[in-house]
C-alpha cells in the first residue's frame, strides 16, 4: 500500500496543484528529507500509520470527486472553492489544517454526497 499510495498521491497533488509545503501537510508533516526520500524511492519508503491513514482518505477523496464530478477539471478545482459545509472555507482549506480528522471531515461528506446529499 505504501509505494502505490505514494505514487497515486503524486499524481493527485499534480491534478490538485499542490505545492510541497501543502503536500506534506496533508501526509502529517514528515520531514522535508524524508518527504523528498519517499517521492525518490516509495518502494523504499517505510510509513507510520497515520500517513498510510491519510493516503488512505485522501485517495478516497480524490475518488469521490471523480464520481461526483465526472468532469476532471471540475473535480481537481473542487477542493479550492469555498463551500458551505465547511464554513465557507474550501475542502483543502480544511485539510491543511493538519488533523486526520479533517481529512475524514472532508472524506465523510463527500461519502454522504455520493448518497444523494450533495450541496
Amino acid at each position: 500500500m505504501a509505494a502505490a499510495g505514494l505514487r497515486a498521491f503524486a499524481r493527485i497533488a499534480d491534478h490538485w496543484g499542490l505545492a510541497i509545503d501543502e503536500q506534506r501537510r496533508l501526509l502529517g508533516e514528515p520531514p522535508r528529507s524524508t518527504f523528498f526520500a519517499w517521492r525518490k524511492s516509495p518502494q523504499h519508503a517505510a510509513l507510520p500509520r497515520d500517513t498510510l491513514e491519510r493516503l488512505s482518505l485522501l485517495l478516497g477523496i480524490y475518488k469521490a470527486l471523480q464520481i461526483l464530478l465526472p468532469d476532471a477539471k471540475a473535480a481537481d478545482a473542487w477542493i479550492r472553492k469555498p463551500n458551505s459545509a465547511f464554513g465557507g472555507s474550501s475542502a483543502l482549506a480544511l485539510m491543511l489544517g493538519g488533523n486526520v480528522a479533517d481529512l475524514l471531515r472532508v472524506r465523510r461528506w463527500l461519502d454522504a454526497a455520493r448518497g444523494g446529499g450533495w450541496s
